[in-house]
């Protein structure tokens, strides 16, 4: 079969990365290879996200962009480009898009990818733009094929869907309720992963630790037993698992994280606010002292356990001495890395029309107070991490010759000067420098002055 090149431009979270790498593999048996410049793709794909803030005027912007580039490849006789908008703000705003922008060819929500190349042939067919924003009656990972080469890392989707209607959050409109993978599906895909060389599996869903997927033995596992089983192949040496709530760590999962050594002592559990009362109206279903015992106790049970989370600011009805709660619990809980960002109102979340939207300059000056706290947190425990030998594995080339760049146990970069032999491998490395954002080192060399091919994780 001839190839074709496909161009995935990929927006927001972890979740849409997955799903960007899922649509290549159903699209590799049309005979499309990924290609990153769209000027030179057959087809163009716009993964998205609905969180962030005017998101489906960055898409209209992008696509924009796109049709000239379109118009300017027919023009030289290089054939027609296929331009299409997945993901969230698809399924949200599916024909608006079409109305738009009707020189879009394909629009499909985050539940139909399985069905893209259906979409391509009737495209073919019609000459006619296709929508799919329906949420099948069958689960869309039955339908999928086996993943393609991922590299050292890769992400696994067990769960999707969110049954917490955060009132800040479209969520549960733009992916449904909560489904869980059958864990025989769940481990097959990882052995497939492993023996394609990823030594590192990042378990992905809204609700991660609400899975309760079905077992070969009949019952409901929890996210705890299914980290357990995982941690048995053989290739996988590293687990983690995102994005979590608070009210969902049960007592399995923290007995993983004391007892599965595979499992990263790294955790992003989104707090969003500090004062309860703001809690309450963004319905999280916790309140700030709920939230410090789950970390107490995840910490008692790993106490090397670095934490990561999110925190929205601006939050309608906000007060000042509010946003001095978030700033005092995050003092006092201490995140090595976190996500923060000014409230933005999403269309038909029931947030949008409560009262008190705080106006954008407090938001903004609220923010970065907010951010120069965590971002000194976050400088400060690199710092800490000087002198410390960790197991690092390396997954990717660094901007440098003879430079690679991987993962701490806690999720930092980490520069090494190192051989690319060692790629896809995990060494011990000796922490020389605490960066803002990132680790320097060196590799530690073994008792005969070599170098391990492999470390422990």
């Amino acid at each position: 079969m001839a190839t074709r090149t496909l161009c995935i431009r990929t927006y927001g979270c972890q979740m849409n990365v997955y799903d960007s790498a899922r649509m290549a593999d159903v699209l590799a048996p049309l005979g499309y290879a990924l290609t990153e410049d769209p000027a030179e793709a057959d087809m163009v794909l716009l993964n998205t996200c609905h969180i962030r803030e005017k998101a489906s005027e960055k898409v209209f912007s992008e696509l924009g962009r796109l049709r000239q580039l379109r118009e300017q490849r027919e023009a030289r006789g290089a054939g027609r480009m296929i331009l299409g908008v997945a993901g969230c703000v698809a399924q949200a705003e599916g024909e608006e898009i079409l109305a738009r922008a009707p020189f879009v060819d394909l629009v499909l929500g985050p539940q139909a990818y399985h069905r893209l190349p259906e979409m391509v042939a009737r495209l073919s067919r019609a000459g006619r733009a296709q929508l799919d924003t329906e949420f099948p009656a069958e689960p869309k990972f039955d339908h999928l094929p086996a993943p393609g080469p991922r590299g050292p890392a890769a992400f696994l989707a067990i769960q999707e869907g969110c049954d917490r209607f955060c009132t800040f959050c479209v969520v549960p409109y733009t992916r449904g309720a909560e489904y869980s993978r059958p864990v025989a599906d769940i481990l097959d895909e990882a052995r497939a992963l492993a023996t394609q060389g990823t030594v590192e599996i990042t378990l992905l869903g809204q609700n991660v630790n609400a899975y309760h997927g079905e077992g070969p033995d009949g019952a409901t596992w929890s996210l705890g037993r299914l980290i357990r089983a995982l941690a048995e192949i053989d290739g996988l040496d590293r687990l983690r698992y995102t994005t979590s709530h608070p009210r969902d760590v049960d007592d399995d999962l923290i007995a993983a994280h004391a007892e599965v050594p595979a499992l990263m002592p790294f955790l992003h559990l989104p707090l969003q606010a500090g004062a309860d009362r703001i809690l309450k109206a963004m319905n999280r279903g916790h309140d700030v002292d709920a939230y410090r015992r789950v970390v107490d106790r995840l910490r008692a049970a790993r106490p090397d356990l670095a934490l990561s989370s999110d925190f929205i600011v601006g939050f309608p009805g906000e007060t000042d001495r509010e946003v001095q709660r978030t700033l005092d619990v995050i003092d006092e809980i201490g995140f090595v890395q976190a996500y923060s960002f000014k409230y933005s109102a999403r269309p038909g979340t029931p947030a949008a029309a409560m009262p008190g939207q705080v106006p954008e300059p407090v938001k903004a000056e609220r923010l970065a107070r907010v951010q120069d706290l965590l971002n000194t947190q976050q400088i400060a425990f690199n710092r800490r991490c000087e002198g410390l030998e960790m197991a690092v594995l390396f997954d990717r080339p660094g901007k440098h010759p003879g430079q690679l760049v991987g993962r701490s146990p806690f999720m930092q970069p980490v520069h090494v000067t190192a051989p690319e032999r060692l790629m896809g491998t995990v060494q011990r490395v000796r922490i020389d420098q605490g960066q803002p954002n990132s680790l320097a080192g060196r590799l530690v060399e073994t008792s005969d002055g070599t170098l391990p091919e492999r470390a422990s994780a």
